[in-house]
């Protein structure tokens, strides 16, 4: 009767979990094979509509296109500096969040300003910002006379770049900032205690207490910040468009142009494929070290 009891409420579980199955397949799991199965086969709406199977014509394809690794290597750069440079200040600004001082609520709740507003309205924003007629960036260096006159910085290849890293930071180390603050919370306070009993300085407690243990929340943040910034696709859309020269476009652009500007479904989901596998490549390679780490320093 127990057994028959537990078996009806399992089933009465399942049948309440099914519309939520449903809904991450409809959204999630069937465009993810459809994209895989797609990659395999040619259909370009600018010149046929069905699709016609092509084998692994797209991969091959797809290893021989200059300009598909050329945008992977501007978007390897932009996550690698844009990303070490939230890690951080992110840890900076989690170790001050986490001191007890008046009006740390509210300092912690501006803190997620810039994380919590639309990337696409904030990126116009920096547009205007860093305009060479009216940008409030120059204005600002013509007054510190750090500057002789306006400087492009949308324009040229290097200062695009440094823009896009500029703003992509401003952003999204709030992001990170919370990841580390909760991690910081849950360091025992009793450490730091003990620490100071031994005399030890605030540098030593921070290398041999605070950054051993916040080691699985660093590989965390890491992780969803590399991942972030690697599909990155608005912030530089519309910021530079890709532009000057192709500078700044990442593989989200080149996707992007790939599938709604030339219509080529078959590469375009390709290149999805292709980009999926190194973005995994690289979660592993943030993760496994991290982990081994965290593991080996009892964390």
């Amino acid at each position: 009767m127990k057994a028959r009891r537990e078996l009806s409420d399992q089933g009465f579980g399942v049948i309440l979990l099914m519309p939520a199955f449903v809904f991450v397949g409809c959204l999630a799991i069937y465009p993810i094979f459809r994209v895989i199965w797609l990659s395999f086969f040619t259909q370009n709406l600018g010149t046929e509509l069905a699709p016609q199977f092509s084998g692994i014509t797209n991969y091959v394809r797809l290893l021989n296109d200059g300009h598909y690794f050329a945008a992977l290597r501007t978007t390897v750069l932009f996550t690698a500096v844009a990303v070490s440079a939230e890690l951080v200040l992110g840890i900076a600004a989690a170790l001050l969040l986490n001191e007890t001082f008046r009006g740390r609520g509210i300092a912690r709740a501006a803190a997620l300003v810039p994380w919590a507003l639309p990337t696409a309205v904030l990126a116009l924003a920096w547009k205007w910002v860093f305009n060479d007629q009216f940008g409030v960036f120059n204005d600002l260096l013509l007054r510190l006379h750090l500057i002789d006159r306006p400087i492009a910085w949308l324009g040229k290849p290097a200062t695009a770049m440094f823009s896009l890293i500029f703003a992509d930071v401003w952003k999204t180390t709030p992001f990170m900032t919370i990841l580390l603050l909760a991690g910081l919370q849950n360091i025992p306070g009793e450490l730091y205690e003990a620490g100071r009993i031994d005399g030890a300085r605030a540098i030593n407690c921070f290398r041999l207490i605070t950054l051993p243990l916040l080691v699985p929340s660093i590989a965390l943040a890491l992780l969803f910040r590399t991942l972030q910034s690697f599909g990155i696709f608005d912030l530089p859309f519309v910021m530079t468009g890709g532009g000057p020269g192709g500078a700044t476009e990442t593989v989200g652009i080149y996707t992007y142009s790939t599938y709604l500007r030339y219509l080529d479904f078959g590469y375009g989901s390709a290149m999805i494929v292709g980009t999926t596998t190194v973005m995994a490549v690289i979660a592993l390679l943030i993760y496994v070290p991290l982990s081994r780490t965290a593991e080996a320093l009892g964390a």
